[in-house]
């Protein structure tokens, strides 16, 4: 069981565990439903979309590396709430990082959260961040809006867990590739210990 708190508890049978790299979920996810959507938000919204309807899951868990100069190398953190942080369309009137015409808010605020772990939000976008500065959301990575906003849509529950593999500045692309291995030990203690 996928335990989220005393009340709430889903199979893991029954749960969709959603990766973008195959080096995020290591061996231990092997024998799970795992789906690996690849990089960037387009990939990650069109795999997400094609599983839901294939398997229809009772829990989306997104899990994966993420960046953040408020959080330590090795944190497990839950995000419930997501920006896009590529999403400037203030030169039209709107807010930053609100859709056009959406009617959804520049903070999309979905997700289980996890009593046990730190709380954090995400900037998604479509790129790696080396020069953190923003201080509306203090984790980067590359597909968790995407999949938080189609879970809402389609009503499925989901949790987001983020594991801090660099601090998304200058050094965050050799420390990506030393810590990227250890998020999958990481995410086994947190989920089925």
């Amino acid at each position: 069981m996928i335990k989220i708190n005393d009340e709430l508890q889903f199979s893991v049978e029954g749960t969709l565990f959603v990766f973008a790299l195959d080096s995020e979920a290591g061996k231990v996810f092997n024998d799970k439903n795992k789906l690996i959507t690849g990089i960037g938000k387009v990939n990650a919204a069109m795999e997400l979309t094609k599983e839901i309807y294939r398997k229809r899951p009772k829990l989306i868990v997104n899990l994966g590396s993420a960046g953040s100069k408020s959080f330590h190398k090795g944190d497990v953190v839950c995000c419930t709430k997501f920006i896009q942080r590529d999403m400037d369309v203030r030169g039209l009137g709107f807010s930053l990082y609100e859709t056009p015409l959406s009617g959804i808010p520049p903070v999309l605020e979905y997700g289980l959260k996890r009593e046990d772990l730190p709380e954090g939000i995400c900037g998604s976008g479509d790129s790696f961040e080396m020069n953190h500065s923003e201080n509306v959301y203090n984790i980067v990575d590359m597909e968790a809006y995407p999949l938080a906003l189609i879970a809402m849509k389609e009503e499925i529950p989901f949790l987001c867990l983020k594991y801090i593999s660099d601090d998304a500045g200058s050094d965050a692309a050799d420390d990506w590739a030393v810590q990227v291995h250890l998020a999958s030990e990481a995410f086994n203690k947190i989920l089925f210990s």
